[in-house]
């Protein structure tokens, strides 16, 4: 599996493309902005979807440059997609209205996309449709858990104590999985549980 990072937009919000070894086909996680860099990384390869781990203005940002693709997110969401109070892009002036997801994912989903099988875990706190995707020994939290911190709580749907869980539960996984966060550097299950 190939794993490609963007760090894009105002918050250095991280972008992945996500393949196959030697495929043609690419899984977008958040675009967060800057369609013209995404799509150049993307180049001659098929989008085959959109994953947003949740729907903040900054994970969304270029969205729009993949209408008509399948676009998944968790259903608790989808309010950002249209009212920028719910995704924070008020504070940026960004009211610009996203493209509908086209699929939903909840606990326990298993899509595949791109040649690859993800699975899905629903990871509320920091909004209440936070989710991770787990593709291989990847996972790809958003603003749930990064390196050395976890998601803010401080915006529409955050919860500090549903937070708290949704990490506690990330790291009592028994495997020792990579961590691609929404934000920073890449992690390890076993690294983030020795800190936090």
């Amino acid at each position: 599996m190939k794993i490609e990072t963007l760090v894009l937009g105002a918050l250095q919000t991280n972008c992945y493309l996500v393949s196959k070894d030697g495929g043609n086909e690419v899984i977008v996680i958040d675009p967060a902005a800057e369609p013209e860099k995404i799509l150049a990384a993307v180049g001659e390869r098929k989008v085959a979807a959109v994953l947003l781990t949740h729907g903040h203005f900054d994970h969304t940002g270029a969205l729009s440059t993949f209408e008509g693709k399948p676009i998944y997110m968790h259903p608790a969401d989808e309010v950002m997609l249209t009212d920028a109070t719910w995704s924070v892009g008020w504070r940026f002036n960004d009211h610009e209205i996203r493209p509908a997801a086209t699929d939903f994912v909840m606990e326990g989903s298993k899509l595949h996309l791109a040649g690859l099988d993800i699975s899905v875990m629903h990871l509320p706190g920091h909004t209440l449709g936070g989710v991770a995707y787990r593709i291989e020994d990847a996972l790809f939290t958003g603003d749930t858990l990064f390196h050395r911190a976890y998601g803010r709580v401080d915006h529409a749907g955050g919860d500090l104590k549903v937070l708290l869980q949704s990490v506690r539960r990330l790291l009592k996984m028994e495997e020792d999985l990579q961590v691609y966060a929404g934000h920073g550097r890449t992690t390890t299950l076993f690294q983030e549980r020795g800190y936090l």
